[in-house]
């Protein structure tokens, strides 16, 4: 048996530099780009509800709806009555979600509880 010792070639490993950049001046929270990123939902209901009273809502309503959503909830609204020249929309800010949906008509006889602030969308 032979008891000798092998000696190791040590090799250096070569870190990467590491650039530092000056860090960024954003005036907006993470909170605040993190709720614009947040995707907005319909609820099975809602869905539901849109289909059944035939209500369209444009890719450009939508897109107007959440922005209002977001600033609304910047606001402090947790729950909100959206509405648009053809519908009404019961939505929760909190969750970023629209609760259910009405036509125009619908809405006109309705009381509308538990809602916190009113979102107004032009078409």
């Amino acid at each position: 048996m032979s008891h000798h010792i092998h000696q190791v070639q040590q090799h250096h490993i070569m870190q990467p530099t590491v650039k530092k950049t000056p860090a960024r001046q954003n005036t907006e929270s993470f909170k605040d780009v993190l709720a614009g990123v947040q995707e907005l939902k319909v609820s099975k209901h809602a869905k539901e509800r849109l289909s059944q009273r035939n209500i369209t809502i444009s890719d450009n309503q939508w897109q107007s709806i959440s922005e209002k959503m977001s600033e609304a909830k910047q606001k402090g609204v947790t729950d909100s009555l959206v509405l648009t020249n053809k519908a009404a929309l019961l939505v929760s800010t909190k969750n970023n979600t629209v609760v259910t949906a009405m036509n125009k008509e619908e809405a006109a006889s309705k009381i509308f509880t538990n809602i916190n602030g009113t979102i107004l969308i032009n078409d």
